[in-house]
C-alpha cells in the first residue's frame, strides 16, 4: 500500500456493510476478509487501521434479525473479526466488535433520524424533492420506453430547479401524500478515481434523478450509505466492481452534502464542513467456472433443472402433486419451474424432497458440508488477488494463512478481471487443509462440527474413545476431504458388531461362498487373528504385511485376499487399510465380525455354490 492512499493523522476505516437479508454468500466473504486484511495490514504499518461492521437493514420486507447473527456468526467463524460494529459473543466466550469511537448504531434502521436529518437539509437547499408519480405510472413509462427501443430514463419534473427549494412540494409531502425522495443529479459528468481500475468517467446525464428515501419512509441503499460512511469516518470502501454504477451516484451525494451541526436536526443548519469522498477500491467479480455470474440464484437453477428432468422422465409425476406433498402453493412452484422465479425455499425443498444436491453458495453451505474455514479463507484470498511470491523451489505461494494475509495484502495487486471459482480447487484445498491436521486436532474439528450438524453421528461417535478412538482417527482422516465425508467412512466402527449388514452383491464378488477363495482367505485371517494378543496391542502394519504374505504365498491377487476380508469386517468393498480397521474394531470386534460373515454367507450362497 502506498502513502498516497492513507492519512496518518486520521484513523484508517474500511468496512463491511451486508443486508441481513439471508445467509452469507462466499463472495461477501471474500469483500469482508479483505477489508479485515487492509485494516490489519494498517495496523502492521503503524496506522490505526480499523475494519467496520454495518448492518443494511432497511430492506424492511427482507431483513431480518436472524440473518444479521447468521451473517457474524459466519465471519467469525472464517476468522474474520471487526473493531467497531455489532457484538458477538463466540461460542469460546469472547465479544467481538463494539463502539469505541462512539459512531453507532450499526443497524442502519435505527438511524432513521439521522438520514431523515440530512435528507430534509437537501430538500431546503434545492438539492432533492418529493416526487409523487405512482409505480403504475413509472412502469408504463418504462414499457412506453422500451417499445420505441429507448433507454428509459425519469423525466424531471418542469417544476424542479437546481438549488432553489421547492415549497409546494413539501408541503404536499408534508400533508401525507404518498411520495418518494429524489436527489437532483448535477448537469455535469462525474469521474471516479479508484485504486483498481483508475479513472472511470460517467458523461453527465448519464445518470437520472434517483431515489433516496423510499415511499415506506426508510432510506434507499444510496443514501444511507453516503451518510454513514462519512459519519462513521469510512476513508477506504472495498466492494465488488457490481458496485461500480452505483459509484458516481454516491459521489454526486458527497459533493451535494454538507455536514450538520446536530446530525439528528436538520433545522440546525450546515456547519458547511463537506463530505469527503473515499478512496474507492473495486474488486474482481466472482464467477462460476462457465464464465456465469456466481450468484445464489444458481441454487434454484440446479433444482429447477433437476426438477424438470424428473417430471420429463416420470410421467406419473405432476408439479400440482409435488407442490401438495410439499405444501407449496402450486402457483409459485409452476411459476418456479418455469423460471419465473427463483425461490430458494422453494429449491430447497424440492431438493431436500428429491435428493438434488445444490451447488455451495453462501458460508452456512460450507460449514454444513464440513470445510474447514482456514482453507475457505485461504481459497477466497486467490480470488482476485495474490501476494506474488515465490517459495524456495520458485513456485508460486498460494497455500497460506489469514496472518500471511494481513501481513501481505496490498490493494495494489488486486485484479481487474473476473475472478474463477472453482469447486474443484476449494474441495482440493480442504483436502490438503484436513490432511494438515494432527489427529487429536481432526478429532476436535469433527466432534465440533457433528455436533452443530449431524447430532446422530456425534453421539454413535461418543462411544468410541481411548486407542480404538485414536486408531479411528488416523485410519479415516487421510480418506476425508470434507468433514463430513467421515460421516459415510466411520461407518464401519459406529456399527455395532453384530448388526453389520453384509450386501449381497459384495459377498458375490468377493467370492465368500462357502469353498470360494474368499471364505477360504477369510478363515485363515481370522484363524491369524486368533493368535495374537487380545488386548489387540499389535502393529496395524503387520495385518497387511499377513495379508501381502498370504497371497504372495498361495500365488493370489492382493485384491482376491483383501477385499473378502474388507467385506467380512466392515460389510463394503471400501474402507481404511485393514490394519487400521483391525486396530479399530479390536481383535475381539473383528473376530465377532468375521464369523457372522462366515455363517451369513451360507445363507447367501446361490444354489450352485
Amino acid at each position: 500500500m502506498t502513502a498516497q492512499h492513507v492519512n496518518a493523522a486520521q484513523p484508517i476505516v474500511t468496512r463491511f456493510a451486508p443486508s441481513p437479508t439471508g445467509h452469507l454468500h462466499v463472495g461477501g466473504a471474500r469483500t469482508a476478509m479483505l477489508c479485515w486484511a487492509f485494516a490489519q495490514n494498517m495496523k502492521r504499518q503503524g496506522f490505526d487501521g480499523r475494519f467496520m461492521i454495518r448492518i443494511e437493514d432497511t430492506d424492511q420486507a427482507r431483513s431480518s434479525d436472524e440473518s444479521a447473527k447468521g451473517i457474524l456468526d459466519d465471519l467469525a467463524w472464517l476468522g474474520i473479526t471487526w473493531d467497531d460494529g455489532p457484538t458477538l459473543t463466540t461460542p469460546a466466550g469472547a465479544t467481538i466488535g463494539g463502539d469505541s469511537r462512539n459512531v453507532g448504531p450499526y443497524f442502519q434502521a435505527r438511524r432513521i433520524d439521522i438520514y431523515n436529518a440530512y435528507l430534509e437539509h437537501l430538500v431546503r437547499c434545492g438539492r432533492a424533492y418529493p416526487a409523487f408519480e405512482t409505480s403504475d405510472q413509472l412502469n408504463a413509462d418504462r414499457k412506453a420506453a422500451e417499445a420505441k427501443k429507448q433507454t428509459y430514463k425519469y423525466p424531471r419534473p418542469s417544476d424542479v430547479q437546481l438549488g432553489i427549494f421547492n415549497e409546494q412540494r413539501w408541503a404536499r409531502a408534508k400533508s401525507g401524500e404518498p411520495h418518494v425522495i429524489r436527489f437532483v443529479m448535477p448537469p455535469t459528468g462525474i469521474t471516479v478515481t479508484d485504486l483498481v481500475l483508475g479513472e472511470v468517467k460517467f458523461a453527465a446525464g448519464e445518470v437520472d434523478d434517483f431515489v433516496i428515501r423510499k415511499q415506506d419512509g426508510f432510506p434507499t441503499y444510496h443514501f444511507a450509505v453516503v451518510i454513514d460512511d462519512e459519519l462513521m469516518g469510512v476513508t477506504h470502501v472495498m466492494r465488488a466492481q457490481e458496485h461500480l454504477i452505483n459509484t458516481p451516484k454516491h459521489v454526486a451525494l458527497q459533493g451535494a452534502l454538507t455536514r450538520l451541526k446536530n446530525d439528528r436536526d436538520a433545522t440546525s443548519g450546515s456547519n458547511g464542513q463537506p463530505f469527503r469522498v473515499p478512496q474507492y477500491a473495486h474488486m474482481p467479480l466472482i464467477f462460476n467456472i462457465d464464465g456465469t455470474k456466481m450468484s445464489k440464484r444458481d441454487k434454484a437453477k440446479a433444482a429447477r433443472k433437476a426438477l424438470k428432468d424428473l417430471l420429463t422422465k416420470d410421467k406419473t409425476l405432476t408439479a400440482d402433486a409435488i407442490a401438495s406433498d410439499l405444501k407449496l402453493d402450486a402457483k409459485l412452484l409452476a411459476d418456479f419451474i418455469a423460471a419465473e422465479n427463483d425461490s430458494l425455499d422453494i429449491a430447497q425443498a424440492v431438493a431436500a424432497k428429491f435428493n438434488i444436491p445444490l451447488p455451495e453458495i453462501e458460508v452456512w453451505d460450507y460449514r454444513k458440508s464440513g470445510y474447514l474455514p482456514h482453507a475457505i479463507t485461504n481459497f477466497l484470498s486467490l480470488l482476485g488477488w495474490s501476494p506474488g511470491l515465490k517459495d524456495e523451489q520458485g513456485k508460486d505461494i498460494e497455500k497460506f494463512d489469514l496472518s500471511f494475509l494481513s501481513q501481505h495484502f496490498s490493494i495494489d495487486r488486486l485484479g481487474k478481471t473476473a475472478a474463477k471459482f472453482d469447486r474443484v480447487k476449494l474441495l482440493s484445498f480442504n483436502a490438503d487443509a484436513i490432511a494438515a491436521l494432527a489427529d487429536d486436532a481432526f478429532d476436535r474439528e469433527l466432534t465440533n462440527w457433528a455436533n452443530q450438524w449431524e447430532p446422530t453421528f456425534a453421539q454413535r461417535l461418543k462411544h468410541i474413545d481411548g486407542q480404538r478412538r485414536a486408531a479411528l482417527m488416523r485410519a479415516c482422516k487421510p480418506r476425508c476431504k470434507t468433514l463430513r465425508d467421515a460421516v459415510k467412512v466411520m461407518d464401519f466402527a459406529l456399527t455395532r458388531d453384530d448388526q453389520v449388514a453384509f450386501d449381497p452383491a459384495a459377498v458375490a464378488k468377493a467370492n465368500l461362498f462357502a469353498g470360494a477363495t474368499g471364505h477360504t482367505s477369510v478363515t485363515k485371517f481370522r484363524a491369524m487373528l486368533t493368535e495374537l494378543p487380545a488386548a489387540g496391542t499389535f502393529e496395524p502394519t503387520s495385518i497387511d504385511a499377513w495379508i501381502k504374505s498370504y497371497a504372495e504365498t498361495n500365488q493370489l491377487k492382493m485384491g482376491d485376499v483383501a477385499q473378502p476380508i474388507r467385506v467380512a469386517l466392515t460389510g463394503t468393498t471400501v474402507s481404511p487399510p485393514l490394519g487400521d480397521v483391525v486396530s479399530v474394531l479390536g481383535i475381539s470386534g473383528s473376530l465377532t465380525r468375521l464369523d457372522r460373515c462366515l455363517s451369513t454367507c451360507r445363507t447367501l450362497a446361490p444354489a450352485s455354490a
